[in-house]
Order: structure tokens, then C-alpha cells, then sequence
């Protein structure tokens, strides 16, 4: 488990992330981050700063981006999207002759990237199930991508031993954290050279915005992931960045809510005849429970239940008032959604449950109406 003197830490950086321009602010300005629509900038004779070109860098990118650096500490570097981070890391890391080694159990489109666009580059993609990437021998690896827990099945890779025995074989790690945010789980710390994130879900918190970034504290990587987005205009727009801004000051208090839920609505639906089988790594009952409690603070907001049949899950979220049917995660409001469809090597009946910000209770009450119509 995260130490007490990890977690005052993250409290303290988080109290930093909301007053971090505070005391700079001049009289009478508003301390919220301007919305800076623009496509150019004033340029002197011979062009220098930061803002030239509005495809190099934008004010309120980059009052996010300190932000998100303070909470990661980390450089960090905002994209369009979660699948756009990932692309950056793709594409300034690996050339042809390169190998890859993705999570055969966790987001499906990062694999689907890979397998179009990078192999036929000719860069080899091997994929190893979360939960053996132990066991997998990591010689000759370029990258290795890490992702856990797992989505949607939240099974769990130990970060700390995979980074170790990747950088003996000489591989660069980076970990979608999206599913715990950095509030939840702590990649760079624990050895990784990347992590990627997509913001769209737990960390703008809202589901009203498309949005991603990447971190390290290896500036070479950074470079090269800052170059990539500079050069093919994988630039987020300042309107979803100032959304993102003012959804990361409440995530402390959002994540901290959904995941007592979460707990709560797990331990209750372990114990539901209605419920098959059930994951989830604040329960004894995961698998890798241990490890779960060494290196997440929590169990996260993610539950992944089954139920009877395909009918029987759609009948569950049919029938819950306050479950949203939607094929995201992380935000205020509960949702939940029939993963097989996807192509996901999942049950039939298998639900992916995200908990939200709902009073548990109500919430309980409204899944339990679910489950007795399942």
C-alpha cells in the first residue's frame, strides 16, 4: 500500500495544482486560465518564446499542462485524445525492425493502431495477457505498454517488477494510467519512462470532452513526443483544454467518492445471487489483491460483473435508473455497458460497471432494481 508519507505528498500536490497561478495573479484579473482562441501571435522581427504558431503551443495548453505536471511530477503534454497520447508514444519511439509489446486484455484500440498502422511499417506487435506479463520475457522489446488494471477485465501487472526487468533488456515502459489516474496509481514513480492517460474519462470527470496526455521525466522522450505533436498537429483545442482545467481540480474529491462506491457496491454485489462472477482489485477475492493494495490506493471506480446472458445484461442496465448505457468510464454519472460487443474476450453477460459520483445508497438501490429485472 502507498505509505503515508506518498499519500501526504499527493495531498500536498494536489493543494499546489488548485493555487498554482493563484499568487501571481495581478489585482482585478480573474484566476481562472483564459480561453485563448487563436491561430496566430504577434511576432517580432526575429521570432523567439513560446507562443509563434498556434499548431507550437497555446496559453491555456500550457496553464494545463503545468497543472497536470505538478500532480504527475512530470514534464507533461496534452493531446486531442487518450488514443492520440498513445500515438505520440508510437510514433517518436519505434521505427521498422522494432518490437512492441502490448496488453493482449486491455483497450482493444491500441492494439487495433498497431496492428494497421505500425506493423505494416514494420515495426513486429506481440500482445501477453496483463496478468502474465510477469512471466514474459521482455529481451529484444523497443516498448512495452502496460495497462493496468486491465480494461474492461481489471486484472493487474506489477509495474515496479515489469519496469525492472525491462530496463535490464534495455526496453522503454509506458503505462495507461487512465483507469486510476495519478491520484489512484503513481506509473513513474514506480519505474515507468511514460505515462499515458486518457483525460476523457476520470480526469476531466464530465464526459463532455475528448482529450489526453503524456508524462515523463525522461526529457530525450519528451522531446520526441513534443516534436511528433508540433510536427503533425496532434494539438488539443484550447476550449477542451480549459473544460479538462476545470475538471482536474474537482477529481480529488470525484475519484475519492467513486471509489468508497465503488468498494461498497462491489463487496454487495459479490454476494448477489444474480452476479456469476465478479472482479474487482479492493476486493480479497481478485486474484492479485496484494498486489492491487501495494501499489493503487484504492480499488478504483471500475467493477467488472457477469451476469447470466447477453439479455440479462442488457435487461441490468436497461432497468437502473441511474446507470448511463455508454461505452466510456470516469465520469460523474454511473454507466455501464455490455463489453462482448466490442470483440472484448469477455462473457456474453460480462458488464463493465463504472461508479460515479451518485449518493451509494441511491445508487445501490437503483442496481439492485437492475439486477431484479436481469
Amino acid at each position: 500500500m502507498p505509505t503515508p508519507d506518498s499519500r501526504a505528498d499527493l495531498a500536498e500536490r494536489f493543494a499546489r495544482l488548485l493555487h498554482h497561478t493563484s499568487k501571481d495573479t495581478p489585482h482585478n484579473a480573474a484566476f481562472g486560465p483564459p480561453i485563448v482562441n487563436t491561430s496566430i501571435y504577434a511576432l517580432p522581427p526575429q521570432p523567439s518564446g513560446t507562443y509563434q504558431y498556434a499548431r507550437w503551443g497555446n496559453p491555456t495548453w500550457t496553464a494545463l499542462e503545468d497543472a497536470l505536471a505538478l500532480l504527475e511530477d512530470a514534464e507533461t503534454i496534452t493531446f486531442p485524445s487518450g488514443m492520440a497520447a498513445i500515438a505520440a508514444v508510437f510514433y517518436s519511439l519505434l521505427k521498422p525492425g522494432d518490437r512492441v509489446l502490448l496488453p493482449a486484455d486491455g483497450y482493444y484500440t491500441t492494439r487495433i493502431c498497431a496492428e494497421k498502422y505500425l506493423a505494416p511499417m514494420g515495426v513486429q506487435v506481440d500482445t501477453v495477457a496483463t496478468a502474465a506479463l510477469g512471466a514474459k520475457d521482455l529481451a529484444g522489446y523497443r516498448l512495452v505498454m502496460v495497462e493496468t488494471p486491465s480494461n474492461p477485465a481489471l486484472d493487474l501487472a506489477d509495474i515496479a517488477a515489469v519496469c525492472t526487468r525491462a530496463r535490464a533488456a534495455g526496453a522503454v515502459v509506458a503505462v495507461d494510467n487512465t483507469t486510476m489516474t495519478p491520484l489512484g496509481q503513481r506509473p513513474l514513480d514506480l519505474g515507468a519512462d511514460l505515462v499515458v492517460s486518457a483525460d476523457t474519462k476520470a480526469l476531466n470527470g464530465h464526459s463532455d470532452v475528448l482529450f489526453g496526455h503524456v508524462s515523463s521525466r525522461n526529457a530525450a522522450l519528451m522531446t520526441g513526443v513534443r516534436d511528433w505533436r508540433r510536427i503533425v498537429g496532434a494539438i488539443p483545442g484550447p476550449h477542451e483544454a480549459w473544460l479538462v482545467h476545470r475538471g482536474l481540480e474537482t477529481l480529488e474529491v470525484r475519484f475519492d467518492r467513486m471509489c468508497d462506491s465503488a468498494h461498497a457496491i462491489a463487496q454487495r454485489l459479490a454476494e448477489h445471487p444474480k452476479v456469476i462472477a465478479l472482479r474487482y482489485p479492493g476486493l480479497p477475492s481478485h486474484p492479485q489483491h496484494a498486489l492491487a493494495q501495494a501499489q493503487m490506493t484504492s480499488g478504483g471506480a471500475l467493477i467488472a460483473l457477469t451476469l447470466a446472458d447477453e439479455a440479462a445484461a442488457e435487461r441490468f442496465i436497461a432497468a437502473c435508473p441511474y446507470l448511463r448505457p455508454a461505452t466510456s468510464f470516469g465520469g460523474v454519472h454511473s454507466s455501464a455497458e455490455r463489453r462482448a460487443r466490442w470483440g472484448d474476450a469477455v462473457a456474453p453477460g460480462f458488464v463493465r460497471l463504472s461508479v460515479g459520483c451518485e449518493p451509494t445508497e441511491v445508487l445501490w438501490r437503483g442496481i439492485e432494481a437492475g439486477l431484479a429485472a436481469a
